[in-house]
């Protein structure tokens, strides 16, 4: 019988399943065991994708519910192991509604009204006006635009929107003219840049958040901006060079023209003064000590309460994405209870390594996973990691858990070298403007300056609030 992929990688993940609970693992509990085999299935499944990534962090969090929890299960045999307590079902189940759960579904109700009114398009004719007709400037202010979207929007959901922008543009162009690529190609580069910003603006910020809130550290929406703008500034304009000198543009002047007119409806009014206040709670929550995750509480009630989303609206949410990050959250529950993250942890001699080196060897592990599979998967499995290093000892009394989680965090969204690498990607090369080794030339190139100044940053940066 000839075997297919799907097939071939079911085997592999229920083998990884299975395998731990049948070798001797000196040091590591039952408990312990149960969890390495299904973070062993998790991370095969979610590598191979047999079964869609979502349903396998749903998949994780039912053997964690049925083989860990106190109510499971092996529930009274757990619960007999020396010096470990199995959780309560409801600690699993919990992360579905995590509060880095709800900040996300915060983001996608204020997402979802600006789509719906315009204001995503209005926000960056606004951003635009400033930068005139020259092509290398207006090119930059498409980065900029793109970037303060995916800041508070899905990086998909903003590329969608501003290729529809920017076909125009390439339209006017002579199709010899290289700048067509560039004008192609900032757009989902710019996205994917611009998600660093804000804790909503990609699921690997919200996988770390979770994580270090699980830990008792808690970073504010404003201060995780003050950390990340400057990076992502950085790298905007590094980006925006790079593009230029690769494909050095022959037009030098174009306008970039916009139909339609601000909406001035009930509704739309609604809309703006929601996505205004929320944001501006955000962003100045070290002043009132509002939480953010108890911010976005604000659109998630207001906005349908406004009926300035329905029902339909609501259907339209990348809800595979909340349980994706879930599933994660839940797995990094278990990796630390069990004590399974520490004994991997001292696998290996981490106490030889600098910090530097540290951040260089997850940086380079979590940017090598990412370019081939989701930047949201390969942060579910290393901060996990991270934080059994920060909880073990084992790096020394000088490691910093909070700024090696950043630096994870952060670099799994460099990169952008392959079309599968992110959906935006994706969406650009379905232009037909640009060719693959046109993406993996500019993207490898523009990736490898973002794990180095994320590097920089780091070392540097990073250490002023952490």
């Amino acid at each position: 019988m000839k075997l297919n992929k799907q097939t071939i990688a079911l085997l592999l993940g229920l083998i990884g399943l299975v395998a731990p609970l049948l070798m001797p693992l000196e040091g590591l509990n039952f408990a312990g065991q149960i969890t390495l085999g299904i973070f062993l299935m998790a991370a095969v499944f979610w590598l191979l994708e047999p079964i869609p990534i979502f349903a396998t962090s749903v998949v994780v969090i039912l053997l964690q519910v049925f083989f860990l929890s106190g109510q499971g299960l092996l529930g009274d045999y757990l619960g007999q192991i020396e010096g470990y307590s199995p959780q309560s079902f409801r600690d699993f189940y919990g992360t579905l509604a995590s509060p880095i759960i709800i900040l996300f579904l915060g983001g996608f109700c204020l997402a979802a009204a600006s789509v719906k009114y315009g204001l995503d398009r209005n926000l960056t004719r606004w951003l635009l006006r400033p930068f005139g007709t020259r092509s290398q400037y207006v090119c930059l202010g498409l980065m900029v635009a793109t970037a303060t979207l995916s800041a508070f929007m899905s990086n998909t959901a903003t590329t969608a929107m501003m290729i529809t922008v920017v076909i125009p543009i390439i339209a006017q162009l002579d199709k010899a003219d290289p700048f067509r690529k560039v004008v192609a190609l900032c757009i989902p580069f710019a996205a994917n840049i611009g998600g660093i910003a804000t804790p909503i603006g990609t699921p690997p910020n919200a996988i770390a958040l979770a994580a270090l809130r699980e830990q008792g550290i808690e970073i504010t929406f404003s201060t995780w901006m003050m950390v990340a703008v400057p990076l992502v500034a950085v790298m905007l304009l590094v980006a925006w060079r790079l593009l230029l000198w690769i494909f050095p543009p022959a037009t030098e002047r174009f306008e970039v023209k916009f139909e339609g007119t601000l909406d001035k409806s009930p509704a739309a009014i609604g809309a703006y003064c929601v996505f205004g206040l929320t944001v501006l709670l955000w962003v100045t929550e070290a002043l009132h000590g509002i939480s953010s995750t108890v911010i976005a509480f604000i659109p998630i009630a207001l906005l349908p309460a406004l009926s300035v989303l329905d029902k339909s609206d609501i259907r339209g949410f990348s809800w595979e994405v909340l349980w994706l990050v879930a599933g994660g959250i839940s797995l990094g529950l278990s990796l630390e209870q069990t004590g399974l993250a520490a004994w991997l942890v001292d696998l290996v001699s981490w106490g030889a390594l600098s910090g530097f080196m540290l951040f260089a060897v997850f940086g380079a592990v979590g940017f090598g996973l990412a370019l081939f599979i989701s930047n949201t998967v390969a942060a579910t499995i290393l901060v996990p990691l991270a934080v059994g290093l920060g909880v073990s000892g084992a790096a020394g009394a000088d490691f910093n858990m909070t700024i090696l989680i950043l630096v994870i965090a952060v670099t799994v969204s460099f990169p952008m070298v392959l079309p599968i690498s992110t959906p935006p990607n994706a969406i650009a090369m379905s232009t037909g403007i640009i060719q693959t080794k046109d993406m993996a030339r500019s993207g490898l190139i523009i990736g490898l300056c973002g794990f180095g100044v994320t590097l920089a940053f780091g070392v540097f940066y990073f250490p002023f609030f952490f």
